[in-house]
């Protein structure tokens, strides 16, 4: 009886350190997508790269190389939020870091 109240303790512990690491990694990616203190360079590192690549050269997402002399600082803002084509909205960037990374991606000329 005792090996079966210590496995189900062992068992129990380890589903709580599980799931308070699964809240702590959330957490800190939320704050660092959040934090407006973020250079726009790190935001695009944290919520962009991965489709446009890490030098602005395209991925599975277009080249953003020279995206400011196509686009508006708006029309970028508005295509981070919303999303289009195949590109979804990024709703977990806020606005101010929304509108930090459009001004310098609207820089990119």
């Amino acid at each position: 009886m005792t090996k079966k109240w210590a496995f189900f303790a062992v068992i129990v512990s380890v589903g709580l350190l599980a799931a308070c690491s699964q809240t702590s990694q959330s957490n800190q990616q939320t704050k660092s997508t959040n934090d407006v203190s973020l250079a726009p360079e790190e935001t695009y590192a944290n919520n962009c790269a991965s489709c446009h690549g890490g030098n602005l050269e395209g991925r599975i997402g277009p080249n953003l190389e020279k995206i400011g002399g196509k686009m508006t600082k708006d029309q970028i803002v508005k295509v981070i939020k919303e999303g289009k084509g195949d590109m979804p909205g990024q709703p977990q960037i806020s606005d101010q870091a929304r509108e930090k990374l459009a001004e310098w991606l609207a820089g990119k000329k």
